[in-house]
């Protein structure tokens, strides 16, 4: 865990990320001009990741763990100063691609969310989830979470949001919780879509090459045959296929998954970890480590950083700047 450091004397938003992964979240609030106060992470791989890449204090620990006393603490400040607390709390029990098990326990993580939200009381609340949330019996635990919300203070509106909309060339929708305490008298509002999509194919150009994978010499013969913006399935007429996707040409991309590379659109191999990076607008300059199937993992379980962005800089200008101070 990283030292304190003083930051009282920063005159930018501030932000605590819980459940910060890699830090898609935290590059998103950083080009929206925030000051970082503290990361909650567990998982070993992204700690790493975070520590090669940013210079904030981070809680390398469970987060069952951190009182709301310390969290204060290693955060610079006090019960309802801090603007913003963001976390997207694991989310595999909600998502589409697995069986949507309500009774997942990882699908409980966001009470400890919640745990926090009431002692530190921001005046800002942002979490995200996976689309899975609204879909089906889990829409049940959706509307415990955006009860559990409004329960701690906090005037909340959920929306479902595609990140192809908000300068990311790549299609990938997820669930935006967003809350303002009620003290400040002012509804939460979500940033207007931008209708000039990114294409993914120009994303791409001049990216790194480094760590091209394989999926086996059967998928990897057939991909050449599979058209720009189709996945295999649609050409070898079977489901079996259908997570082997070709990226498509002059329009946003599939959902980068954190276990599935995309295949080129122009050329007969899959991408690389820096075309990846493309498409999910980190930085070409972002360190990963660890083998290829670790940093997949790490980009498709992360925040779109220019998502995070568009929605870090709406907080700032139409809600902070905005409210009225306690």
């Amino acid at each position: 865990m990283h030292a304190k450091k003083d930051r009282t004397s920063i005159n930018k938003p501030t932000v605590v990320s819980l459940f910060a992964g890699g830090g898609g979240s935290s590059l998103g609030y950083q080009a929206a001009g925030y000051d970082e106060r503290l990361a909650v992470e567990f998982d070993s791989h992204a700690i790493e990741c975070l520590r090669n890449n940013f210079d904030f204090p981070i809680w390398d620990k469970d987060i069952h763990d951190l009182s709301v006393s310390e969290c204060l603490e290693l955060a610079c400040v006090q019960p309802g100063e801090l603007d913003v607390l963001d976390g997207s709390p694991p989310c595999q029990g909600f998502s589409t691609a697995g069986r949507r098990n309500f009774d997942d326990q990882r699908n409980q993580l966001f009470t400890q969310y919640i745990r926090l939200l009431q002692g530190l009381q921001p005046k800002v609340l942002v979490m995200e989830n996976v689309s899975g949330m609204v879909k089906g019996k889990m829409k049940l635990v959706f509307v415990q979470i955006l009860q559990e919300l409004k329960d701690c203070g906090y005037n909340v509106k959920a929306k479902l949001v595609n990140a192809q909309y908000h300068n990311v060339p790549q299609s990938r929708q997820r669930v935006i919780f967003l809350g303002v305490r009620k003290d400040l008298a002012i509804q939460p509002t979500f940033p207007r879509p931008n209708r000039n999509k990114l294409s993914a194919d120009q994303a791409i150009l001049g990216a790194d090459q480094d760590l091209i994978p394989s999926c086996g010499p059967v998928i990897d013969a057939m991909m050449p045959t599979c058209p720009p913006g189709l996945n295999l399935s649609q050409v070898r007429k079977s489901a079996s296929y259908f997570s082997y996707a070709r990226c498509p040409i002059g329009k946003p991309t599939f959902t980068i998954t954190k276990s599935q590379p995309q295949y080129h659109p122009h050329e007969d191999r899959w991408m690389s970890i820096g075309e990846h990076k493309r498409l999910q607008t980190f930085p070409d300059t972002y360190k990963l480590h660890g083998k290829w199937k670790a940093q997949i993992a790490r980009l498709g379980n992360s925040v779109p950083p220019n998502l995070m962005q568009a929605i870090a800089s709406h907080i700032a200008d139409n809600i902070l700047k905005s409210g009225k101070q306690p």
